[in-house]
């Protein structure tokens, strides 16, 4: 049960990212360089300066892809008014500074009204290679870990389940056929095999739906070839044949609802085997692109900070695919426990 919530909340984060986020802009990609590589719980002064008036998108494009930010954020430590005259200093790094001067009603407008354009931001997780929010980002690339793992999921039940219960119903030389194409594509280690599709089909995120689909519905036709030739021959199965019903309504209708225990405890492994092959992937370089988040992505921007004095900006997304793994294989346990009806 604990398991499931997390994993329930997680859903819920992937939906409503953007509206949960601190930085909401597409991709939470708001880009401060002066800022880069701060740890958790870092404070930043900025000034606002406008550029364009910000076009409102509505409510559904906002969850769907979040809000363009159309200002500049210029990092300060300090401001002071001078007549009509607004004199910052510009934070370059914590030993630097530029000192610039700004029309104070150009930047507060007529009412000189500061409170508008002066923003402390606080970052909770720290900040990137390059600057930007990774509270935000973490929150974002759950929907990709997320989505990967369902549609991948989908894939591979949908080959395995139909390949694994033609093999095991109809046994001979169908069954024999079929049983070599899985030992193939068993032999072939996985990641080998996803890294030939990516490369086949390009770099992009529908391609790595299609690529980890394809590498894990081996386990799930095994499965199914395996419960399916102890359930062709039962009563019911018998009683369905003499009553002249078809083949696909025998497989479908009422031999592979009957395996629904053990495809269930089988989901929930390939759903966590898809987040961390997508995060394998991305950390190599051929899965999610940048600047779309990814949590395999976030590790590659900042492993590099593992053997310095920053450790935390590269463990933060890593503890989170590992806490999300964790989670679908006590749920998989669980309801393995639970469907064990010779327990």
């Amino acid at each position: 049960m604990l398991g499931l919530s997390y994993i329930i909340l997680l859903m819920l984060i992937a939906v409503f990212c953007y509206l949960i986020a601190p930085d909401n802009t597409p991709n939470a990609d708001l880009q401060t360089v002066e800022i880069q590589a701060k740890e958790p719980g870092f404070t930043q002064l900025f000034i606002k300066l406008k550029n364009r008036q910000p076009q409102h998108k509505n409510l559904f494009s906002v969850l769907w892809s979040g809000q363009p930010d159309y200002n500049t954020w210029m990092p300060i430590k300090s401001y002071t008014v001078s007549g009509n005259d607004l004199i910052v200093q510009h934070y370059i790094d914590e030993d630097t500074s530029e000192t610039i001067r700004l029309d104070l009603k150009k930047v507060a407008g007529p009412q000189h009204n500061l409170s508008q354009v002066l923003v402390r931001k606080k970052y909770w997780l720290g900040t990137d290679l390059l600057g930007r929010d990774i509270l935000s980002r973490l929150l974002i690339g759950t929907r990709v870990s997320l989505s990967v793992g369902c549609l991948a999921l989908l894939v591979a039940m949908l080959l395995g389940v139909v390949i694994g219960a033609i093999a095991g119903y109809y046994r001979g030389k169908t069954d024999a056929l079929l049983l070599w194409l899985i030992n193939v594509s068993w032999s072939i280690p996985t990641l080998l095999l996803v890294f030939a599709l990516s490369i086949a089909m390009g770099k992009g995120l529908m391609q790595i739906y299609i690529a980890v689909g394809l590498t894990l519905w081996v386990s799930v036709a095994r499965l199914v070839r395996g419960q399916m030739i102890q359930i062709r021959e039962r009563e019911y199965i018998q009683a369905a044949k003499i009553m002249g019903l078809s083949n696909f309504n025998i497989i479908f209708k009422h031999a592979v609802p009957n395996m629904m225990g053990p495809l269930i405890v089988s989901a929930t492994n390939i759903f966590a085997t898809a987040i961390i092959i997508e995060a394998g992937l991305s950390f190599l370089g051929l899965g999610v692109q940048s600047p779309q988040p990814s949590w395999g992505l976030m590790i590659k921007e900042n492993y590099n900070f593992i053997i310095t004095h920053k450790p935390i900006l590269a463990i933060i997304p890593g503890l989170a695919i590992m806490l999300l793994v964790l989670a679908f294989n006590m749920v998989g346990n669980g309801w393995r426990d639970a469907l064990d009806v010779k327990g």
